[in-house]
């Protein structure tokens, strides 16, 4: 058995006997802890399930954005709130199994301080070029940024693709520049100026500038083509071997949260989330895929997601430190 398991296990049998707190449940607001801030994808997506979980739950069910430190702060408010049930969190993959590695907190261990719930949904993301640009393949990328050394620029969401943009350099000897942004907005600015040439961003922010022709799409992560661009291959299709897996956000409970709670508010996700009018209205259109596991499920695949991100980590050459 793994150690998310056996930290699962562990809650239900230190569990003190919860008929009645079950039965009661909720007696007070849930509080969901955003940690993208507000207008920020997870916040939104939030929100609206939120909407309708609270009814479902029985009671009410707000969200509280907590945004920084790339959704560490977020992550370290919900680990020390009370593991009563009145407390989860959505979280990124960086905010879990990136940051703690890159950029530790003395004392927060996310893996060891938050108990898994679902997970949420995946963000599938594109490799997108500025059609001012005038590279139409990854191959005249390549010979366009090496006739003009320094002077193209990209920007990266995840550091998965930050890797593979900086292995995608080493191999063609050219130097692709990552710049910082700080969200949406300020990608999307940034591309239509021309400021950033290339993006490697969450496809529903990007589509409608596709689909007008002002940016063009060179792959998508995952291993399928998005519904939102089926004319635009996946990095395996395009030639690149490395599988590239979507971003994903999970929920999460402090380590200690009773597993009937637990239980209870995964089954309320995944019952508003799943419904074809909730992803056609709040998913689709933004290139989310849900997933809504339960927890013992997603508390395996963190393991294996934990084991990719340090390989990620390593093949980005970012963080020389990190072994």
């Amino acid at each position: 058995m793994h150690r998310w398991a056996r930290a699962l296990a562990l809650v239900v049998m230190l569990a003190p006997a919860l008929p009645a707190a079950a039965q009661d449940y909720p007696t007070r607001p849930i509080r969901v802890i955003a940690s993208q801030g507000a207008g920020g994808l997870s916040d939104v997506w939030m929100r609206a399930v939120a909407d309708q979980l609270g009814p479902i739950l029985g009671g009410t069910v707000v969200i509280e954005d907590r945004a920084g430190a790339a959704g560490t702060i977020g992550a370290r408010a919900c680990s020390e709130s009370a593991p009563d049930g009145y407390t989860f969190c959505i979280i990124s993959t960086e905010a879990m199994v990136i940051n703690p590695v890159i950029n530790p907190v003395p004392g927060f261990e996310p893996m060891k301080s938050l108990a898994p719930v679902t997970k949420a949904f995946y963000l599938q993301q594109v490799f997108a070029i500025t059609a001012q640009t005038k590279a139409k393949s990854f191959d005249e990328l390549a010979a366009l940024a090496k006739a003009n050394p320094k002077t193209l620029n990209y920007m990266s969401a995840s550091l998965t693709k930050t890797a593979f943009v900086e292995e995608f350099n080493r191999k063609h000897g050219i130097d692709l520049v990552r710049v910082p942004f700080k969200g949406g907005g300020d990608a999307i600015n940034s591309m239509m100026t021309n400021t950033t040439q290339i993006a490697i961003f969450g496809i529903g922010n990007l589509i409608e500038l596709i689909r007008g022709g002002k940016i063009l799409g060179f792959a998508v992560d995952g291993d399928t083509r998005s519904p939102l661009a089926p004319d635009i291959p996946t990095f395996r299709e395009a030639g690149h071997t490395r599988h590239l897996a979507p971003t994903f956000f999970g929920i999460y409970a402090p380590v200690g949260t009773p597993r009937p709670l637990i239980d209870k508010f995964q089954a309320g996700v995944a019952k508003v989330a799943s419904s074809p009018e909730f992803q056609q209205r709040h998913m689709n259109s933004r290139g989310l895929t849900a997933v809504l596991n339960k927890p013992d499920e997603f508390a395996r695949q963190l393991d294996q997601e934990r084991a990719e991100g340090l390989e990620a980590i390593k093949a980005s050459g970012l963080h020389p430190n990190v072994k």
